[in-house]
Formats: C-alpha cells, structure tokens, sequence
C-alpha cells in the first residue's frame, strides 16, 4: 500500500513539473522577438542543441564502453 502511495506522489509530480516550465516560454520569446540585432535567440539556440546534444554523447560513450568490454 505504502508503494502504491509513492509511485502515485511521483506521477503526480512528474505532471506538474512541466506547467512550470512552459510559463517561461512566452517571456523568452518576447525577449527574443524584440531584439532587432538576433544575438540572444543565436545564444539560446546555440544553448539549445549543447543541452540536446549532451544526453546523446553521453549515451553513445556508454555504448561504445559497452562493446568494447564485449569484444575482448
């Protein structure tokens, strides 16, 4: 029963962590919008895909670790 209560405490969780995230969205792109020069939205797109890009080289380290130990 006590599991039950956890796992539903962290769905519910989960759920509302995005609400917070996406009421920042429309600041940024007011911000971004009224610059004439483009200097900030290069910078956050450029942010962007360093944050995307991270997981993925991670992931394909472990991989490559991974076959390396398998092929010897």
């Amino acid at each position: 029963m006590h599991t039950k209560r956890l796992i539903l405490l962290v769905v519910v969780v989960l759920l509302l962590i995005p609400i917070d995230a996406e009421a920042q969205c429309a600041m940024c792109r007011a911000v971004l919008e009224s610059e004439s020069s483009g200097k900030a939205a290069e910078g956050i797109n450029n942010g962007i895909v360093y944050l995307m890009a991270i997981p993925y080289v991670l992931v394909a380290g472990l991989f490559y670790f991974i076959y390396r130990k398998m092929r010897s």
